[in-house]
């Protein structure tokens, strides 16, 4: 049954059952945790936030989230590049040990991850999930329980990974977690390719942009990202408002990430990535104090055993040139994890 984005949004809420905390709840929660509270709470206080919410549904009739620009009616059941519905599909929400040290902390990053991709790599490591779309198609306030439950748990912050093409579905779910005592940090866990467009729609609700920087060659992206031969120049512009919005990475006094821009740029056979041209662009456009992670991890996954030019993992010696690089170029925020790695290979070498 087809419907509209007004009906999708006011079922939601009602669904929710739950009224807009009080000011003295509100107070109550803020002196609980201290002076920080997330981007999207303040933007509640100010009444903007239901506006942000129809705004990004509004994009479903004629969808033009990512740089794709399918412009398919998600709402009638149309389905574009990334292959989603209207409705997100979830792989798994679970605590989640393998990101950066201060997203981790004690009790783990509360990771979401949807499934389908806008961007479907050849290397994807979560092939399954992105190119394959398995997972549980569910409503908004199931994601917004599945947040709250994260939270209940410990989990540092709320981490959704692959975002682009469910955004609308995201920001409905957090207003509605808000409602339930969702508190955190709004991690957003996305490969880079955005429009700054459906980023600016995000200002002002999202506490910590984690995106990747891939490539900065035009006809590598285009050869191992599906086409997408423009995505070095949309995620330089995307990376550069991220930054503008949330600024540099912040902690709080245990180490925790509540605020900030760290970019991820992994490290690829015969210099694919181009990392020695990433890190001297994050040098000159934006701050040579940056969060940045260099990462070690490539390996050969799903059609990249077909691309002799990546179809074998990274090597010491290119891992050690890529952070030499990233003294050279100044940059002096470097990821805890790749500077280990880096002390471990020198001592191996």
């Amino acid at each position: 049954m087809e419907i509209t984005r007004r009906d999708f949004i006011k079922r939601s809420v009602i669904l929710s059952c739950l009224p807009i905390f009080s000011p003295i709840t509100l107070h109550a929660k803020a002196k609980e945790r201290g002076p920080w509270l997330p981007a999207y709470y303040r933007l509640e206080k100010e009444g903007k936030l239901d506006l942000k919410v129809e705004e990004a549904y509004a994009i479903f009739e004629n969808c033009m989230l990512c740089p794709r620009q399918c412009g398919v009616n998600r709402l009638k059941g149309e389905k574009g590049f990334c292959r989603a519905p209207a409705r997100p599909v979830i792989f798994s929400s679970h605590p989640h040990f393998g990101e950066e040290i201060s997203l981790v902390g004690r009790n783990g990053s509360g990771t979401i991850f949807f499934s389908n991709c806008n961007l479907r790599c050849v290397f994807c490591q979560n092939w399954p999930i992105s190119h394959k779309g398995k997972g549980k198609e569910v409503k908004d306030e199931d994601l917004a329980n599945m947040m709250i439950r994260l939270q209940r748990i410990g989990c540092h912050n709320i981490n959704v990974v692959t975002p682009t093409h469910v955004m609308p579905n995201i920001l409905n779910a957090v207003r509605i977690a808000l409602k339930k005592g969702l508190r955190v940090p709004l991690v957003y866990n996305t490969s880079g390719y955005e429009r700054i467009e459906i980023l600016k729609i995000l200002d002002g609700i999202m506490d910590i942009y984690l995106p990747d920087m891939k490539y900065t060659d035009a006809g590598h992206a285009g050869k191992y990202s599906s086409g997408a031969s423009d995505y070095p120049g949309v995620a330089k512009q995307a990376i550069m408002e991220m930054n503008r919005q949330v600024g540099e990475y912040t902690t709080d006094n245990r180490g925790i990430a509540i605020r900030g821009l760290m970019i991820r740029h992994l490290v690829m056979p015969n210099r694919v990535a181009g990392t020695e041209e990433f890190v001297r662009w994050v040098a000159e456009s934006l701050s040579k104090s940056t969060y940045v992670n260099i990462m070690p991890q490539y390996r050969v996954e799903y059609m990249a055993f077909d691309y002799p030019e990546i179809a074998r993992g990274i090597t010491m010696q290119e891992f050690l040139e890529a952070m030499e690089w990233a003294k050279k170029y100044g940059l002096t925020n470097l990821d805890p994890h790749s500077v280990s790695v880096r002390n471990f290979y020198r001592q191996r070498l």
